[in-house]
């Protein structure tokens, strides 16, 4: 043969080899998926729950107003730092200084008149001895007198003086007897005025000091609405003119936060919490929650729905209260703050990328030509457990997808734990989203790692 004719058969064949490659590789490729992967690993996870909220004393007052008056003395302003019982304000007290001491003169008043009702009353204890002593003479007189008149010893008109004598006695210890019911009426009638000054004396005291406000313990004066000068009124509430001032005791600062009513299930009382303020940028502070609400706020009004008198399909929040461990000294009640409560945390557990998870169907899991002509498949299908929907990952094995349903756990920033289902050093699928919604067992995939490269710009 000669040697073009040998050249000409190893160029065909070469191409036919090569044919037949192209057509391998594009069969191959034809149903490949390009993929991204993570490992199923072991760290530690802490779930978290973040809220915001503003800065609050976890005790503080608003002074209201006692009393209707002028405010004659204001011995505070804003900032302020006061002491137990230190005098804060005082509203004008003419009147009430004068009914304070009219109260006082009548209670004097009342105080001698029941003097006097019981010294009557011992004077006439004293007559009523005196008439008993008398009738008791008296009636010794006429029983002798009776016994010698029977013997004809004694005259007639004897016998009748020693009887009215007798019959005198006695009346003059009933009268005396009345005499002393009387005193002791009296006293307990100067008794009970007494009693009744006393109250009253104690209502005008009330009045009287109601018109000086002293400060009902340490803190600080964080709202001063009012001046020196202005009227204070009472019994309205949020109304100007009704409150005085508000004391904090800024000892114990808390941050009051609202937790989506998603999340507020996994909040428990000491849990762990950062306090982040946005006056104070770039420094962190620790708290603990002490107090979660029970009633939820909707969110668009702030307004317990205890107390809404309708139903609402709105968003929904709950109250919870942080206590910060560590404040600053120049932290100021109303400041904004965000609160990473930590819910839960797990140490050396298999997790995986958050955004590896996914959700099938029964159905999307059943191969479409799977034991066709068999028993099983002419049976009826359960049409709501084909619907059912199960969570689970897709795991590289052999080159193509497989997806393993698993059971997770907390889930941190980035990755989810992992209960059951996967181990650890597991490749699974984490992208991208779009691949993830489509992607079917079975599916060949190739793997690609390499960062996305960024579109360049128009020039």
């Amino acid at each position: 043969m000669k040697t073009w004719k040998k050249v000409l058969i190893g160029i065909g064949a070469t191409l036919l080899l090569g044919i037949i490659v192209a057509v391998t590789v594009y069969q191959s490729r034809k149903n490949l998926v390009t993929v991204q992967t993570g490992r199923a690993q072991k760290q530690s996870l802490s779930s978290v729950v973040s809220a915001s909220g503003e800065i609050k004393p976890k005790t503080y007052v608003n002074i209201g107003a006692n009393a209707f008056g002028r405010i004659i003395k204001l011995e505070v302003k804003e900032g302020d730092r006061v002491k137990r019982g230190q005098l804060l304000a005082q509203l004008e007290n003419i009147q009430s200084a004068a009914d304070v001491a009219a109260m006082q003169a009548s209670l004097q008043a009342a105080e001698t008149d029941y003097a006097a009702a019981d010294a009557a009353l011992n004077t006439s204890r004293a007559d009523l001895n005196r008439a008993q002593s008398d009738a008791d003479h008296a009636r010794l007189d006429w029983a002798r007198a009776q016994g010698l008149y029977k013997d004809a010893l004694i005259a007639k008109q004897d016998y009748d003086t020693k009887k009215a004598a007798w019959e005198s006695a006695e009346a003059g210890l009933a009268q005396a007897q009345a005499r002393v019911a009387q005193a002791v009426a009296q006293k307990d009638s100067a008794e009970k005025h007494i009693a009744q000054n006393r109250a009253n004396l104690t209502r005008v005291s009330d009045i009287l000091q109601k018109t000086i406000y002293d400060a009902p313990f340490d803190g600080v004066i964080t709202n001063l609405p009012v001046r020196e000068g202005e009227m204070m009124v009472m019994g309205i509430q949020n109304a100007p003119g009704s409150t005085l001032m508000t004391i904090a005791d800024m000892s114990v600062i808390t941050a009051e936060v609202k937790v989506d009513e998603t999340d507020i299930v996994n909040v428990k009382m000491g849990q762990p919490a950062e306090v982040t303020i946005d006056a104070i940028p770039h420094k962190i502070f620790h708290g603990t929650v002490t107090e979660i609400g029970d009633n939820a706020i909707v969110r668009s009004t702030g307004v317990s729905t205890s107390q809404s008198t309708s139903t609402s399909e709105e968003a929904k929040d709950f109250k919870v209260v942080v206590t910060l461990t560590d404040p600053p000294e120049d932290l100021r009640p109303g400041l904004s703050s965000t609160a990473k409560i930590t819910t839960a945390t797990r140490n050396s557990t298999v997790s995986v990328p958050i955004q590896a998870l996914t959700v099938r169907t029964q159905a999307d899991l059943t191969p479409k030509d799977a034991k066709k002509g068999s028993v099983e498949a002419a049976a009826p299908v359960d049409v709501a457990k084909q619907k059912e929907e199960i969570q689970g990952v897709f795991v590289i094995r052999n080159k193509k997808a497989q997806f393993v349903a698993v059971e997770t756990g907390i889930s941190g920033t980035t990755d989810i734990e992992v209960i059951k289902g996967l181990q650890e050093g597991d490749e699974v699928i984490t992208g991208s989203y779009k691949v993830l919604r489509t992607l079917k067992p079975g599916t060949s995939v190739k793997i690609d790692n390499s960062a996305p490269k960024k579109e360049e710009e128009s020039s």
